[in-house]
């Protein structure tokens, strides 16, 4: 070894100091969920994540394709373990090494930086009623053993992306927040045990759930400015909901003696349509709002070092459930074929986001309700109940992007869905006397209302076109068909 001297000492050290700096301050990072009926090709993602600037990427599962595409990529990764497959793990060492072999341990000897392993994803919620109570903690120590056996665990850690509601302050001031009373034990053991094998505690903040789920709650406080009331808390001043959260966890973290222990924030964001509130102009204003708290690296009044967090979600996902909400498929930076929904600055040096490159849509054509047709035909809603329980019709209702079109917006709107879905088919613009496949663009003329037109994927190996148009004219018929002798 060659021992440098003067100018190249100093160079080397200098170098040395900045891949450091690098690395401490890793850049935002961002949730990829893959519920989507149309994805895009994972390359295209991945190339749309580096032009964008997200160093970092958090997964839900461990889709081997995706992984492929993050090799060599320089974008650490968190990937995740559903929450199905905690009782196998949580029973089976084996299991859990088998699974570590396979997604962890094969992919970070082909150079995809894997840095976190997600055991479960908020396990605790109140409405899975304690299925997952019992699991999780036996899941991550199996998962943690077998990171330790592959010779990974110093380079790979675990953590359980938790939702809010695993504390709790019942006054909303910081500093009297703690654990959840009914899953304290299991949690304090669950903290311990990532305290000890120096993994972070993962927390999903949701400032928007707040506002949609009380029609009571201060409308600015869940923004980043604005707010004319703030919370005063031994001195500490929360203009925010979410900095005012937040603290909850570190109080909640310093009562039961992990005052140290460090904080991702693995889910945050805003979605932009399916609910009044949920709109581009809120989630501009809202991701904005953080990117700039972000980017200053100003913390919150507890914690005034830089945030470590994921913004949620990158891509429309069409196929979520819709249960908890029409929300739920528009948390995106993006629409579901890569397109910016508003403009949005990563960096402080940032011109926006920029969109995926290359991507291939279908004909420019739409199906709509036919100009001859009438709303007082039996036919018009068994058609539109089909078509919206088997595309996406959440830009529809009360505040929603499309919530101002008329009658026949509304059914020419649930026709073109369907019809996108189904890739274009021609029988599946076949609604019985009441559609038609238009070339002219019937989204309104102002407005966020949008008619999509699906991008281009190749159809699933095994099924031809064909196949598939008889599939569906048949579902199509033998639906109507049922409607109308009904």
């Amino acid at each position: 070894m060659r021992w440098l001297k003067g100018a190249d000492f100093a160079a080397a050290v200098f170098l040395l100091f900045a891949v450091l700096l690098m690395d401490s301050a890793s850049g935002i990072g961002v949730n990829w969920g893959t519920q989507v009926k149309r994805p895009l090709p994972a390359a295209t993602v991945v190339k749309m994540l580096k032009e964008n600037g997200f160093q970092k990427v958090k997964l839900f599962d461990a889709d081997s394709t995706i992984l492929n595409a993050l090799r060599n990529s320089g974008i650490q990764v968190m990937v995740g373990i559903p929450n199905d497959m905690l009782s196998t793990l949580a029973h089976s060492v084996q299991s859990a090494e088998k699974w570590v072999a396979k997604n962890v341990s094969a992919h970070v000897s082909s150079n995809v930086d894997i840095r976190y392993v997600a055991v479960g994803n908020e396990p605790f919620l109140s409405t899975y009623n304690g299925s997952f109570e019992g699991l999780t903690l036996p899941a991550l120590q199996n998962i943690q053993a077998a990171l330790v056996k592959a010779g990974l665990s110093s380079q790979v850690k675990v953590t359980v992306p938790l939702n809010a509601d695993v504390y709790e302050s019942s006054t909303n001031i910081p500093s009297q927040g703690d654990l959840r009373a009914n899953i304290r034990d299991n949690m304090v053991q669950i903290i311990k045990f990532l305290n000890d094998n120096g993994s972070p505690f993962t927390v999903n903040i949701y400032p928007f759930i707040s506002l949609y789920g009380h029609t009571d709650f201060p409308f600015d406080y869940a923004f980043f400015n604005g707010y004319s009331s703030p919370i005063t808390d031994n001195e500490k001043i929360y203009q925010d909901m979410f900095s005012a959260n937040y603290d909850t966890l570190v109080w909640t973290l310093q009562k039961n003696g992990f005052g140290n222990m460090s904080i991702i924030v693995g889910e945050i964001g805003w979605p932009t349509d399916g609910d009044q509130n949920a709109n581009i102009q809120n989630a501009q204003r809202f991701n904005q709002g953080f990117m700039s708290r972000y980017i200053s690296g100003q913390g919150t009044p507890m914690r005034s070092g830089p945030l470590d967090a994921y913004i949620f979600g990158l891509i429309d996902e069409d196929g979520k459930s819709t249960e908890p909400g029409n929300f739920e498929r528009h948390w995106g930076l993006f629409f579901f074929d890569g397109k910016p929904k508003y403009q949005l600055n990563l960096t402080a040096n940032s011109n926006g986001l920029v969109a995926a490159s290359n991507v291939k849509y279908l004909a420019q054509q739409w199906c709509v309700l036919s100009s001859s047709a009438s709303l007082d035909d039996p036919q018009v809603g068994p058609s539109v109940t089909y078509a919206c329980e088997n595309a996406d019709c959440t830009s529809l209702g009360y505040g929603t992007s499309c919530g101002n079109l008329d009658a026949r917006g509304n059914i020419s709107y649930a026709f073109n869905s369907y019809y996108q879905m189904q890739n274009q088919l021609e029988t599946a613009c076949k609604f019985p006397n009441l559609s038609v496949v238009t070339h002219t663009d019937p989204s309104p003329s102002s407005g966020d209302c949008k008619f999509m037109i699906m991008i281009d994927t190749p159809v699933v190996v095994g099924t031809s076109v064909g196949s598939l148009q008889k599939s569906v004219s048949f579902l199509l018929f033998l639906f109507l068909f049922v409607s109308t002798i009904m």
